[in-house]
């Protein structure tokens, strides 16, 4: 996986992602109020996507917006790849919104 910013935020944002369980999808904005930030919801999209989360090990495929809508899609490798990766974790997509969005939500201060 390619390296992201050096700094103390972004390897936060990333330590979050990887907590995320197969299965579950969590917010932009989430990750950034974890990681101390609650305004850097659109920086924690850019430090997924320099980390190479759309190509790697890293599974930002599970971070979606705040309404449950895959608006990180174009990160990916193809147009339909995000979708795909989340329906092969048995998350149901439809018009890039996730289905059952509260259900599947996990964040990281109520991780159950």
């Amino acid at each position: 996986m390619p390296e992201p910013p050096d700094d103390s935020f972004a390897q936060r944002v990333l330590q979050t992602c990887l907590r995320i369980p197969f299965g579950r999808v969590c917010t932009y904005g989430a990750i950034a109020r974890h990681c101390g930030s609650p305004q850097a919801s659109r920086q924690v999209g850019w430090i997924l996507n320099k980390a190479g989360g759309a190509h790697g090990a890293l599974p930002a495929h599970r971070v979606v917006n705040r309404h449950g809508r895959l608006t990180g899609k174009a990160a990916f490798p193809g147009a339909q790849t995000m979708r795909q990766l989340l329906e092969e974790e048995g998350v149901r997509v439809e018009d890039d919104q996730v289905i059952d969005f509260d259900k599947l939500l996990w964040t990281p201060e109520n991780p159950a």
